[in-house]
């Protein structure tokens, strides 16, 4: 497939910087080369109408969080909120990484966003994050009060495996609350079970390799039986019946593509209403490039409009 002149500039870029494929490296230096790559391919976080950092009692220690409020709300407004869970292959990442798409989102969709640092592999394997996603979801709902939120008006979101994370909240939450209405889900990986090695087309070049793809999965899973598991593999999950509607994206030049359409697809049979876009010739990755890829802001600002519409609907 073709690269959007955006993307190639990155691929060209990650060249001749010669950065070291995420494969070759120790989870720790690989965490310290995504967030200078941030760094590079981000502007300045955008202002926001408050933006303040937080901490809550996870399952075993402290989570922290950031808590945004988009521009022309006021402090005394209850906003709806979107819970969003940060990607980077559930090895790297963190919420500074993630800091201008939050921001973006919270002022188009003049919303709360609540960012959730969950905790890493493989120092915290599966179900480590999972575990996190859930609680901080409902520590949201039951602090709603204080974080100035309506509890009736609750969204999950993310990007790579945060919007892994995203899905399996979304089924948890079908079960044990709290009610959410709506799912963010930017280019998912959503089955662990996908055959990434057979794959020719991501190879080489693309930000995110099969190779890489396959980094992530050992350091994060525990063994084998972990890839069926719906709660990492939410696409294995014995019904999508009842979830929320959702956004869902995907991109061309991304490994996880074809397993976010059978997502998607998926949702569609279980009578779940979806959004759907696909960005020909993007990266994966794409939203946290926006100094480079010029579809990163309308994305996250067209995805944060329909998370409005959603909210609109409940009020």
């Amino acid at each position: 497939m073709e690269a959007h002149p955006d993307s190639q500039r990155v691929m060209d870029l990650v060249k001749r910087l010669a950065r070291p494929p995420f494969e070759t490296q120790t989870p720790a230096a690989a965490r310290e080369v995504y967030r200078a790559g941030r760094a590079v391919m981000q502007p300045e976080t955008p202002d926001v109408a408050e933006r303040r950092d937080l901490v809550m009692p996870g399952p075993t220690g402290e989570l922290p969080l950031r808590l945004y409020r988009g521009l022309g709300t006021q402090p005394s407004d209850k906003l709806p909120v979107l819970v969003y869970f940060h990607g980077g292959g559930w090895v790297i990442g963190d919420r500074d990484t993630h800091d201008v798409p939050c921001a973006w989102i919270a002022n188009a969709a003049k919303c709360a966003v609540v960012s959730v640092e969950y905790r890493l592999a493989p120092e915290n394997k599966f179900p480590a994050a999972v575990d996190d996603a859930i609680a901080a979801t409902k520590w949201v709902a039951a602090n709603a009060e204080a974080l100035g939120v309506d509890r009736m008006r609750i969204a999950v979101g993310g990007d790579s495996a945060g919007g892994n994370l995203a899905a399996v909240v979304a089924l948890t939450a079908r079960e044990s609350g709290p009610k959410l209405c709506y799912q963010l889900l930017i280019y998912p990986a959503v089955d662990f079970t996908h055959d990434y090695e057979g794959d020719d087309r991501f190879k080489t070049d693309v930000t995110l390799t099969a190779a890489a793809v396959l980094y992530f999965r050992e350091h994060y899973l525990r063994d084998i039986a972990d890839h069926t598991d719906w709660r990492a593999s939410p696409l294995a999950a014995a019904s999508h019946a009842g979830l929320p509607p959702a956004t869902l994206i995907t991109a061309g030049l991304d490994p996880l593509h074809d397993e976010g359409v059978a997502y998607k697809e998926k949702l569609e049979a279980a009578g779940v209403k979806v959004i759907y876009r696909h960005h020909l010739g993007q990266l994966h990755g794409f939203l946290t490039m926006s100094s480079f890829i010029a579809a990163a802001q309308p994305e996250a600002e067209a995805s944060a409009l329909e998370l409005r519409a959603a909210f609109d609907a409940v009020a």
